[in-house]
């Protein structure tokens, strides 16, 4: 489609998710896109497409909520049911603006994302659930590099693997802007420069013609990495109805892509310095993502580890699965072995706030790079009033985004405690399992003193589990950071070098919880949010009434085409010459119309087409069908008729089989008989009159009733049930307890009559006969 419709295909929106439009990465990239980019009311980017016949602008929010409205779609047509649940992944560099913006566009769709999955956390997932040669925990872990190239960037982490445990904290690095697209890039670079001047065309000022280019050249590199042969690339009537071609090697392309190849080596070399780990120390090194099968990515990475590469995991597929696996895992519907999974932070986050001293500020890195992610951690703060935390990456320069800042969060209704001192308010700080930082509640402690310690302000407080303090920070003028973590060992200790002493009552506090008001960096608004909701619904309404009208548009073309040839083959003999050459003409002025003026009509012509259609239509195929059914349905009513005279004379010759058989019963067989005999003689003689273009004088449907109404008033008779013959009570000389003796009758007497007693059969031999009667 995108060739066709060049301006109309939206495609390499992902990395514009959570940005400005004039962020210069946006207005780099604006330049190399066959569609428009717009800015949004809001700032964000916005995608001008024509849609319905009309001009409209949608944010990358909406464009992504229409790709997963697409997946959803295709998941539930396979899966037969409704799909609610996703896991979603993203590059392991997303910030919380980008994460954020992917988890809108999830719940414009009405998808609950239950997780955003780093790209590579997917990988290692996928790798490690099934491997069954992992060391046991207590062991030292198994140090496994993962290197990920796709289209657009270039990932790896290395992972320590245990046995049904994956820590993904040893260290992430990466390139953003090094994928397989930058490779098709320096193709398309060399042979627009050879097409403008062996052709006098330049191929970059027409959109349809590059994009022909970029998918030519993107064939080249992928026969080349399996060829080192030169490939030559012909392209027809490219531009000014002009053949281009040229060719290339694997050498050539190379020494074209030397720049590129270096780059990453760099993304190596970080990963090593962040872990401190030695390429002796890595046990394997598995690559994914389609550009990595360049056999010079392969190689460059192949030797800076000095270790051959592993291709165990579907290249393409391996993210994917992953998060399918992490779905599974989070769904209470499957039972899935278990694996549990620890993340890492790819940024150092720190806390930023202002003292109630003038001119001073707090700053506190809270979260280290490669931190153990989801983590919670709680600050201790001392204050009098409402108070302003600032959030931000602490390094900047690391950061593939312009903005470093995360977002201000106001810590509200914070109050002097009631003899003025300031209160202590407990923070809780988050990395949630989307990977994006929140500070998720806050909590003012209030003293709570009984009559016995009025005079005590001393207090014990112990953090939860998931409250992980790392040190202890105080300021004397301005706050205290103060983290607290116990040790029984050492409080035991103490105790033992100090006097016994008295014992101190305690003092209850009460914990008061305090509203947070959160500015993101980047967040869609509420109302613009439900705005974009009820929109993508209009859409996803439209789609289904377009399909119903394709559906109705393709039924008439296929009346057409299927009735056409019908007309020449089966149906030939059931139409007259008059009505087959107004049906025939009729067919070809609607075939015409529909690959002209009507190729885009509402679905209610359609429909009417169909019936004007079906009006001349149906009879033909009613009379093929009925030639078809009725001689078929009347030998099978005939037989049945046979058969019921042939009981009927039986009974009337006195035959045992039927002689139990009421006399009046059989009257109503013979009468009834008798009636459809003469029906069907009489259809049979009536049809004989009509020719095979004329409506048929008895339809299939009533031969059908006379058969059901014959087997209704006869079956019921002929197959009663001949009465059983009562055994004889009195006492049998030969039984003994119930019992038949079996006596040897010799050889001559074994194919004698039936024993008889007193004249009655034998109670042995009754039920014989019984089974040979039914």
């Amino acid at each position: 489609q995108q060739i066709t419709h060049a301006h109309n295909t939206v495609s390499n929106f992902k990395r514009f998710h959570g940005r400005a439009f004039n962020d210069p990465f946006v207005q780099k990239e604006k330049e190399k896109l066959s569609y428009d980019l717009v800015p949004m009311k809001n700032g964000g980017v916005g995608v001008k497409v024509m849609y319905m016949d009309e001009e409209h602008i949608f944010s990358v929010e909406q464009i992504s909520a229409m790709l997963l409205t697409k997946s959803k779609e295709s998941a539930e047509s396979n899966l037969k049911k409704p799909v609610t649940d996703c896991v979603i992944s993203v590059p392991s560099f997303f910030t919380d603006a980008e994460r954020r913006s992917l988890l809108d566009a999830a719940q414009i769709v009405g998808l609950n994302c239950l997780r955003l999955m780093n790209d590579m956390t997917a990988v290692a997932l996928n790798y490690g659930i099934y491997k069954q040669d992992l060391p046991a925990p207590e062991e030292k872990p198994q140090i496994v590099v993962f290197a990920h190239m796709g289209l657009s960037a270039f990932q790896v982490s290395a992972c320590a693997f245990n046995k049904s445990k994956l820590k993904v904290v040893l260290g992430t690095a990466f390139d953003p802007f090094l994928g397989g697209r930058n490779f098709d890039g320096k193709l398309v670079d060399y042979f627009c420069a050879e097409i403008k001047s062996k052709y006098k065309l330049d191929p970059k000022t027409k959109v349809r013609a590059l994009l022909r280019l970029y998918q030519e050249c993107e064939k080249l590199k992928k026969l080349m990495s399996s060829n080192s042969t030169d490939i030559p690339l012909n392209i027809e009537c490219f531009m000014n109805d002009t053949d281009v071609s040229g060719k290339m090697n694997r050498s050539q392309f190379e020494e074209l892509c030397a720049a590129l190849l270096q780059r990453i080596e760099v993304s190596l070399l970080s990963l090593m310095e962040q872990t401190q780990l030695k390429v002796e120390d890595v046990n394997a090194v598995e690559i994914v993502g389609g550009a990595t099968r360049i056999p010079a990515v392969k190689e460059r990475i192949a030797k800076f580890f000095g270790k051959d590469v592993s291709t165990t995991l579907n290249a393409d597929e391996a993210i994917a699965r992953g998060c399918a696996l992490q779905c599974a895992i989070l769904s209470p519907a499957f039972k899935v072995r278990e694996f549990s999974v620890t993340d890492a932070t790819p940024f150092p986050i720190s806390l930023l706030w202002n003292t109630e001293a003038e001119d001073t500020e707090g700053v506190h890195e809270v979260f280290s790079r490669n931190h153990p992610a989801p983590f919670s951690k709680v600050l201790t703060f001392y204050r009098k009033g409402p108070f302003e935390l600032e959030a931000f990456y602490s390094d900047p320069n690391g950061v593939p985004y312009p903005e470093s800042k995360i977002g201000k969060y106001v810590i509200q209704n914070v109050a002097a405690q009631k003899d003025g001192e300031k209160s202590k308010v407990k923070v809780k700080v988050r990395v949630n399992t989307h990977g994006i930082f929140s500070v998720s509640t806050a909590s003012m402690v209030e003293p709570v003193k009984s009559e016995e310690c009025e005079d005590v302000s001393v207090e014990t407080e112990v953090e939860s589990q998931d409250q992980r303090p790392i040190e202890n920070l105080n300021d004397k003028e301005v706050r205290k950071i103060i983290y607290f973590f116990f040790f029984l060992t050492q409080t035991n200790e103490k105790k033992g070098d100090q006097p016994p002493e008295g014992k101190k009552p305690k003092i209850k506090v009460k914990n008061v919880e305090l509203p947070i008001e959160a500015n993101l960096v980047w967040q869609l608004g509420k109302d613009l949010l439900n705005m974009y909701i009820e929109t993508e619904g209009k859409m996803i309404m439209q789609d289904k009434l377009e399909e119903e009208r394709n559906d109705v548009k393709n039924a008439v073309e296929e009346y057409v085409n299927e009735f056409r040839d019908k007309l020449s083959g089966p149906y030939e003999k059931f139409v007259c010459e008059k009505d087959l050459q107004g049906f025939s003409a009729l067919l070809a002025e609607t075939e015409g119309w529909l690959y002209e003026e009507g190729e885009d009509e509402a679905k209610q012509v359609y429909v009417e087409k169909l019936e004007d259609l079906k009006k001349l239509g149906t009879p033909i195929e009613m009379r093929y069908q009925e030639a078809e059914e009725r001689p078929r349905l009347l030998q099978e009513l005939g037989h049945r008729l046979q058969y019921y005279a042939t009981i009927a004379g039986e009974f009337r010759n006195k035959d045992e089989k039927y002689i139990h058989i009421d006399e009046m019963e059989m009257m109503k067989v013979e009468k009834c008989v008798s009636e459809v005999v003469e029906w069907m003689n009489n259809a049979v003689s009536a049809q004989a009159k009509k020719s095979l273009d004329q409506d048929p004088a008895v339809h299939s449907s009533e031969i059908k009733a006379k058969l059901q109404e014959l087997n209704n008033v006869c079956e019921p008779v002929v197959t009663q049930p001949k009465p059983k013959v009562d055994s004889p009570k009195e006492e049998n000389p030969l039984s003994e307890q119930g019992d038949y003796k079996t006596e040897d009758m010799g050889e001559d007497n074994k194919n004698s009559e039936m024993p008889q007693q007193n004249g009655k059969c034998h109670p042995s031999d009754q039920n014989t006969i019984n089974m040979d009667l039914d």
